[in-house]
């Protein structure tokens, strides 16, 4: 069974392979949505980038980013634009990552409002 490690939250858990990073975190009683997203959000499926996580470990372990997930973190939302950036292989929409094997996470990837590759 893959293991998810949950960085913030000092939490690893045993998952099922193929299950879904967002239900899995939820179940574990980690939060992926913060301050008005954790009520205000779409019910996972990929519109509103408000579930970003970085995967440290494992990005191979993790499905391919879809159509979907790529247009809501590069196009349609500003403020998940803004955490892509100097992330670009590990930032993923964990309503959108299905689990093959071992992994680490840290949930509720930052905004990168200064960071050198915004202005340079």
């Amino acid at each position: 069974m893959p293991k998810v490690t949950f960085k913030k939250e000092k939490k690893t858990v045993d998952v099922p392979e193929g299950a879904n990073l967002r239900a899995v975190a939820r179940s574990a009683g980690v939060e992926v949505y913060k301050g008005l997203h954790k009520v205000l959000h779409c019910p996972g499926v990929g519109l509103c980038g408000s579930c970003r996580v970085y995967i440290k470990k494992g990005q191979e372990n993790v499905s391919q980013p879809s159509l979907r997930e790529k247009f809501t973190t590069k196009i349609a939302n500003p403020e998940a634009q803004f955490a892509y950036l100097g992330h670009e292989e590990e930032l993923r929409l964990s309503c959108q990552c299905k689990i093959t094997g071992d992994i680490e996470v840290e949930t509720q990837a930052p905004c990168n409002w200064h960071g050198e590759k915004f202005w340079g």
